[in-house]
């Protein structure tokens, strides 16, 4: 039987987040809100737990699944480095909506899907995803919905559509901008844009110089 708690009543937010960083590290799913839609999460370094975000989903290892991090020292020891570009991105748009596709530490024992080498990470402008994040470490997390169905924006969107599959569900209200984040990859010599999102191509552009766009 699934949980849920009340994110903006202090005590259920405290007993939330404990329930749900206990239930990361056993391995099984949360659902919690960010700064574009609510999530579901897993612990990145579990594969049985990242195996069975995908499957409440309905989603295939085709589609390997975003990390989310808590601070950018963790986001740091995931990847080989941030690149040319990856510290004044971060810089200048972190925490928020902003995912970096970048390559992966090699020296890491986790599976996220069919990644190729490569990692999507992001530091979510959300304070109660920030406060599970600092306590779970890297989470393995996608948005809340099943594949095919618009991303939960409110935490009965995501309770519909992923039922019991998820052990702790932490409601921290309508999720303000469900505009997804903007996806770039700093894999190759030029950064490219992969999903337009939430921050403006132009003001990425104002960082990085060149970007490379699908236009």
């Amino acid at each position: 039987m699934s949980r849920r708690f009340d994110c903006a009543d202090e005590i259920e937010r405290m007993t939330g987040l404990a329930e749900a960083t206990a239930a990361v590290r056993r391995g099984e799913l949360v659902v919690l809100p960010t700064d574009t839609v609510y999530g579901i999460g897993a612990d990145a370094f579990t594969p049985s737990g990242v195996t069975a975000l995908l499957e409440a989903k309905g989603r295939g290892r085709d589609m390997p699944v975003p990390v989310l991090v808590g601070t950018v020292r963790a986001a740091n020891a995931l990847v080989e480095s941030l690149g040319t570009y990856g510290q004044d991105l971060v810089d200048a748009f972190w925490p928020g909506p902003l995912t970096l596709i970048l390559r992966a530490n090699r020296s890491l024992s986790w599976d996220l899907g069919d990644t190729k080498g490569t990692v999507a990470v992001r530091m979510p402008l959300h304070q109660v995803a920030l406060d599970l994040l600092k306590e779970t470490g890297p989470m393995a997390v996608s948005s809340a919905n099943r594949s095919g169905n618009p991303p939960a924006t409110t935490a009965d969107e995501a309770q519909e559509q992923l039922g019991d599959s998820v052990e702790v569900y932490l409601d921290g209200g309508r999720c303000d901008d469900n505009v997804p984040s903007t996806i770039v990859d700093l894999t190759t010599a030029v950064p490219r844009v992969l999903r337009k999102g939430a921050i403006p191509i132009d003001k990425i552009r104002n960082v990085v110089g060149y970007l490379a766009t699908e236009e």
